[in-house]
C-alpha cells in the first residue's frame, strides 16, 4: 500500500454479480486498495439471490483490502436498485431477495397503474410509472403468490439497506434508492401511505430515508470486519446515484452506463415525471434529480448472443442489414416484459460477425431512444456522452455508441465508479464536502475523447421499423407463444 496524503475511506459496489471494496486516499483519490468476491443469481423464471451471500461477499472484499480498510476512518454502501429484501424478526432472510431483473410482477404492475389513476398519476406522484422492476410491484408479486413470506417478514430493505443495516445496526436508506421502490412519492419525499396500503405494505416495516451528507451510524461491535471502532457510515445508495456521484456529474451531461442492463441518466435540478413511464423520475444522493431510463439487455445480452456464435464479443463485422433485438430478459425500454430475442433479415451471406454487429446495435437502439427524455431542454447536445460500466472499455460499443448517436464519446480512465462514488460520499460525511465536488477534485471522468461521425440513421430507422412490424410477437404473454 503507498502511503497515504489524507484519511482513508471505503466504497462499496454491491452489484448483481458481484460485491466490490475500495479504499480511497480522500486528499488524491488514490485507490490503494480493493477487493471483490462474487454473488450468484438463479436462472429460470425468476432472478433471485440469497442476501447472506452480499454480506459474505462484502466481508471477503474487504479481507483482501488488508490493513487499509481498518485505517479507513468512514464507508458508504452502494447497490444495485429495486432488489426486494424481506428480514423476519431476527433479521435474517425470508427468502432469497427479488433482483431489477425479475420481471414477474409485470401483471401486478399494470394493475396496479390502473388502481392508482393510470400513468400520469403514477409520475406525478412517485416520479415514475411502475414496471416489473419497480420494488413495490415485487411486494405485490410477494402477497399475491407467497403470502406466508409476506406473514414472516418483520422489515423491508433494498440491497444497500441491507447491508448498511448490518454495518450499523440501525435500518436506513437514502433518498436516491428509496426513490425507485414505487412507494416513496417524489414530491413531497416522504413514503406515500396510499401506495403502501394499496399493497398491504406497513410502513413500519421501512427504513428511516436518511438525509444527504448525514452520518447514520458507525460500524458496531461484533460485526466481523476490518474497520477500526468508530468507522462512521455514510447513508449509501443506489448503484447509478453513486455513479452520478463518482462522475462528479453535474446538470445536463448525459451518461450511458453498460453493464448487465443500460441505464441513460443526467443530473437534473427539475423534479422529473414522464407519463409514459420510459424516464424513471429518480432522486439523486445530493438533493437534486436523476430522470434515467433503463435497458434490461445490455453487455450480458450481447455476451449470450456472441457465445451461442461461438466467436469473440468483440469480432464484429460492417455491412449488415439484419435486426436483432437482444431482449432476452424481456424488456424495459421498450416496455416489452414479456418478449424474447426477436431476429430479422438473415440471409445466406450474413455472417456470424454481423449477427453480433446487429445485437448490439438493438442494444444500443434502446438506450438511445430514452436518450433526448432525460436530458433537460436546455441541455448541450453535442457535448461528448460519457461512456462508463463494463462495457465501456470494449471498442465495439465504443463504436456502435459513437455510429448510432453521431455523439463524441468520452470515456473515463477511472474504474468502478459506483465504488467511487459511495467512497466520495463517506468522504463528505467525514469533511462535510459535497461529494460530487470531491469527485471533481478526484478527477474521475477524466479520460480519452472519441471524435463524433455521422450519425447511421438507416440503422436507426430499420430496427424502429422492426420493433413497430413486430409488437404482436414480442407483446405476447410467454404461454401464447
Amino acid at each position: 500500500m503507498s502511503a497515504a496524503e489524507g484519511p482513508l475511506v471505503v466504497g462499496v459496489d454491491t452489484s448483481t454479480q458481484s460485491t466490490k471494496a475500495l479504499v480511497v486516499d480522500v486528499a488524491t483519490g488514490e485507490v490503494v486498495a480493493s477487493g471483490q468476491a462474487p454473488h450468484t443469481v438463479s436462472s429460470g423464471a425468476g432472478r433471485e439471490s440469497d442476501p447472506l451471500q452480499w454480506w459474505d461477499a462484502l466481508r471477503e472484499a474487504l479481507r483482501q483490502c488488508g490493513d487499509a480498510a481498518r485505517e479507513a476512518a468512514a464507508v458508504s454502501v452502494a447497490g444495485q436498485q429495486h432488489g426486494l429484501v424481506t428480514l423476519d424478526a431476527q433479521g435474517a432472510p425470508v427468502r432469497p431477495a427479488l433482483l431489477w431483473n425479475d420481471v414477474r410482477s409485470a401483471p401486478q404492475a399494470a394493475r396496479l397503474v390502473e388502481e392508482l389513476g393510470g400513468p400520469k398519476a403514477w409520475a406525478e406522484r412517485t416520479g415514475s410509472v411502475p414496471g416489473p422492476s419497480i420494488t413495490v410491484t415485487k411486494w405485490a408479486w410477494l402477497a399475491e403468490h407467497e403470502p406466508e413470506s409476506v406473514r414472516a417478514t418483520r422489515a423491508v430493505r433494498l440491497p444497500h439497506d441491507y447491508l448498511t443495516e448490518l454495518l450499523t445496526g440501525v435500518g436506513t436508506t437514502d433518498r436516491g434508492d428509496a426513490s425507485g421502490t414505487g412507494w416513496w412519492a417524489s414530491g413531497t419525499e416522504a413514503y406515500d401511505e396510499e401506495v403502501l396500503g394499496r399493497v398491504g405494505l406497513d410502513p413500519a416495516l421501512l427504513p428511516r430515508v436518511a438525509r444527504p451528507g448525514e452520518v447514520v451510524g458507525t460500524v458496531r461491535d461484533g460485526a466481523d470486519l476490518p474497520f477500526s471502532k468508530g468507522t462512521l457510515v455514510a447513508p449509501g445508495t443506489g448503484d447509478n446515484a453513486a455513479a452520478a456521484l463518482g462522475l462528479g456529474l453535474l446538470p445536463g451531461t448525459a451518461v450511458l452506463s453498460l453493464g448487465t442492463s443500460g441505464t441513460v441518466y443526467a443530473v437534473s435540478t427539475r423534479r422529473p415525471a414522464d407519463p409514459t413511464g420510459t424516464v424513471a423520475g429518480f432522486a439523486d444522493a445530493r438533493g437534486d434529480w436523476l430522470p434515467l431510463a433503463c435497458t434490461l439487455n445490455c453487455t450480458l445480452a450481447v455476451d449470450r448472443v456472441a457465445a451461442l456464435l461461438g466467436i469473440d464479443r468483440e469480432a464484429v463485422e460492417p455491412g449488415t442489414s439484419v435486426t436483432l433485438l437482444p431482449y432476452l430478459d424481456g424488456e424495459r425500454t421498450p416496455a416489452l416484459p414479456h418478449a424474447s430475442g426477436l431476429l430479422h433479415g438473415l440471409r445466406h451471406d450474413t455472417t456470424a460477425g454481423q449477427l453480433l454487429q446487429a445485437a448490439y446495435d438493438g442494444a444500443v437502439h434502446s438506450l438511445l431512444g430514452a436518450l433526448d427524455l432525460v436530458l433537460d431542454e436546455d441541455a448541450d447536445r453535442s457535448a461528448p456522452l460519457l461512456l462508463i460500466g463494463g462495457g465501456a472499455r470494449g471498442k465495439a460499443w465504443q463504436q456502435t455508441v459513437r455510429r448510432l448517436s453521431g455523439r463524441a464519446v468520452q470515456v473515463p480512465e477511472a474504474k468502478e465508479l459506483v465504488a467511487l462514488g459511495a467512497a466520495a460520499q463517506a468522504a463528505g460525511v467525514l469533511t462535510g464536502e459535497d461529494p460530487a465536488a470531491v469527485a471533481r477534485r478526484w478527477n474521475t471522468a477524466r479520460g480519452p475523447v472519441l471524435e463524433a461521425g455521422e450519425r447511421d440513421e438507416a440503422a436507426l430507422a430499420r430496427i424502429a421499423g422492426v420493433i413497430s412490424d413486430a409488437a404482436p410477437l414480442l407483446e405476447r404473454e410467454a404461454d401464447q407463444r
